[in-house]
């Protein structure tokens, strides 16, 4: 047995751990999936939401003191934590928004993750911890964080910083550390795009079996955006003016403190943009998808809704995944996902289509008055065609509606769509008459 399997299965404290999970800004590379809620409760996968994934990786690592920071459209993002996560009277587990705040002290909003942090750390302190593990809201991945705290304590780390393997082609866009033989962290370069300087930055061929690392090409390590830190450590560099942790405060203790690699390696995807977001979705429906919500090892916990299961009248479905409690007639669903409360008419056609979902079963009185306004039912109607899409939460598709991107720029604002990445974005609550072309 490792060292690191030793530590992280005998000695770890998990109640010495306390989780900050980063909410994000305005999500403008999300708009409009962000235009009435946080980046954190973008749904996802039919029935999840973004927030689910890191709350559900510290849960799965027995951490339960969590904390989510957030400033923008928090509503909804408040009422799905406070619905899905409870932990009984016998635990000290939370999972908690603080949300940002003026006060006669401080008038400012959060002005970056560092900052966000340091105007809770007066409250973080409060709670007995040794280490404050750092999340973001919008990434995809499963990982057992008590073993990188494990090796965070085995190499005397200051701070430690979760890693992953990219090839290139990914450098480019993401922030490149460089480290030495023990792992600690030399070097951090933002978004490398001179040849020269990935070239310096380059992970040596002969360190990969160490590391773990195998495929046979030339790697370098990126920053995930994952954070571990010793308590006196945050407090110390936090003692500034200093906004992000990824632009300024890592760049620092790199030259002041020992920071140092954990190396990851598997799946791992920042939910950034609609195009990022659109094909991690579409990859849940593959036979062997990327994330796979289907390992019981370490499930993907959210909030319970007693729906009905759904209900298939003679549909075609091919490559789908198809949430609770909806109702699909005869009609053609491929490499798609229907989200929670979903209804698809007959004659329909749907083809890499992203559809979040409904809040509610819409009541026949509600269909009735809305008939009367000329605005279809919540649901997308009959002898539709439909593809590369997202269809936002309680959207009304008339019947004949026919939607696609394909001769449209990239980039379209307009009042009943959006197109962004080159996927048609119907907004959530848009009415789309029967008819229309897209």
């Amino acid at each position: 047995m490792s060292n690191t399997n030793r530590i992280t299965r005998q000695s770890l404290n998990t109640s010495n751990v306390l989780c900050v999970i980063m909410g994000g800004g305005q999500g403008t590379r999300l708009f409009p999936l962000t235009k009435d809620r946080a980046k954190p409760a973008v749904p996802f996968a039919g029935k999840y939401r973004l927030v689910d994934v890191p709350i559900s990786n510290c849960i799965n690592s027995g951490f339960r003191r969590i904390y989510v920071l957030t400033q923008f459209n928090s509503t909804s993002l408040h009422r799905h934590i406070s619905l899905s996560y409870k932990f009984d009277q016998f635990t000290s587990g939370f999972v908690e928004i603080l949300a940002a705040q003026q006060t006669f002290a401080d008038a400012s909003w959060y002005e970056g993750t560092a900052d966000a942090v340091r105007k809770n750390l007066v409250h973080f302190l409060d709670h007995d911890f040794e280490y404050l593990v750092i999340l973001s809201g919008d990434q995809l991945y499963r990982m057992d964080f008590r073993r990188m705290i494990a090796e965070h304590r085995e190499s005397g780390a200051d701070v430690s910083i979760a890693t992953i393997p990219v090839r290139r082609a990914e450098a480019a866009a993401l922030g490149i550390l460089q480290i030495a033989e023990d792992r600690r962290i030399v070097r951090f370069v933002e978004k490398p795009k001179e040849p020269a300087v990935q070239d310096s930055l380059r992970l040596p061929a002969e360190w990969h079996a160490r590391l773990g690392i195998t495929g046979g090409e030339e790697y370098f390590l990126a920053s995930m955006g994952i954070y571990v830190f010793n308590r006196e450590v945050i407090r110390s560099l936090l003692d500034n003016d200093l906004t992000d942790f990824g632009k300024h405060i890592i760049p620092q203790a790199i030259q002041t403190h020992r920071v140092c690699s954990h190396v990851y390696q598997g799946y791992w995807e920042d939910i950034g943009t609609i195009r990022a977001f659109f094909e991690s979705n579409l990859d849940m429906a593959a036979e062997l998808p990327k994330f796979n919500l289907f390992d019981m090892s370490a499930p993907i916990f959210s909030r319970p809704r007693f729906l009905p299961g759904s209900k298939v009248n003679g549909a075609q479905i091919d490559h789908a995944v198809i949430s609770d409690g909806c109702i699909i007639n005869p009609s053609k669903i491929r490499n798609s996902i229907i989200g929670l409360r979903i209804i698809v008419g007959q004659g329909t056609e749907l083809y890499r289509v992203v559809a979040l979902g409904c809040d509610y079963f819409e009541s026949q009185e509600s269909i009735r008055e809305h008939e009367r306004r000329g605005r279809p039912r919540v649901g997308i109607g009959t002898n539709c065609r439909i593809e590369n899409a997202i269809i936002d939460k309680n959207a009304r598709i008339g019947n004949n509606v026919v939607i696609s991107p394909a001769g449209k720029p990239d980039h379209v604002d307009h009042e009943w769509y959006f197109i962004r990445d080159g996927i048609v974005v119907i907004p959530k609550n848009a009415s789309i008459p029967d008819g229309t072309v897209i």
